[in-house]
């Protein structure tokens, strides 16, 4: 058996990926492309789409920065595959605000949200997720939902006092 020519008659050992045609949204903005079915969507969004506010850090859903809204939920860009989101919305940092801040932004401006910045586009995106779903989240609340956004600053009392800010604005304690 000569070895060389088997593992060029099996495409799996030579280690060809089939490639998926995807369709989805990001940010309102239709994308159509074509990936390996394994390309995780922060790998999409940050170098096929050039969005790179979603940042990339522990690639292991532990840290939150890249942290984006699929459908209305809060993911680690870094854990989800590229079929996962064939017809789906992602709304990434680039979609929260525009030509003004938004009131999370702002919030982080004014209360010292903003450290280094890293996790701050993650962060972002987790309270904006928290708030649609709680929008007077007490301190326990909004500890509990940024329990899996880390600062590596530790500076986690301007972003506890941002939130704080937010739902006082909604009538919150």
């Amino acid at each position: 058996m000569d070895l060389n020519n088997e593992v060029l008659e099996n495409p799996i050992a030579t280690n060809i990926e089939p490639m998926i045609k995807l369709t989805f949204t990001v940010n309102e903005e239709q994308y159509e492309i074509q990936t390996s079915p394994t390309e995780k969507l922060i790998h999409i969004l940050r170098e096929q789409l050039n969005l790179a506010g979603t940042k990339i850090s522990c690639g292991i859903g532990r840290c939150g920065a890249c942290s984006v809204l699929l459908d209305g939920e809060l993911v680690n860009a870094c854990l989800v595959m590229a079929y996962q989101v064939n017809g789906k919305s992602i709304t990434t940092i680039e979609g929260i605000g525009g030509v003004t801040f938004d009131e999370v932004q702002e919030a982080f401006l004014t209360e010292g949200g903003f450290q280094c910045g890293y996790c701050t586009s993650g962060m972002i995106i987790a309270v904006k997720y928290l708030l649609a779903l709680n929008p007077t989240p007490t301190e326990t609340d909004i500890k509990e939902a940024l329990a899996g956004n880390l600062c590596r600053c530790t500076g986690y009392g301007g972003i506890i006092r941002s939130v704080q800010s937010l739902s006082a604005k909604n009538g919150g304690i």
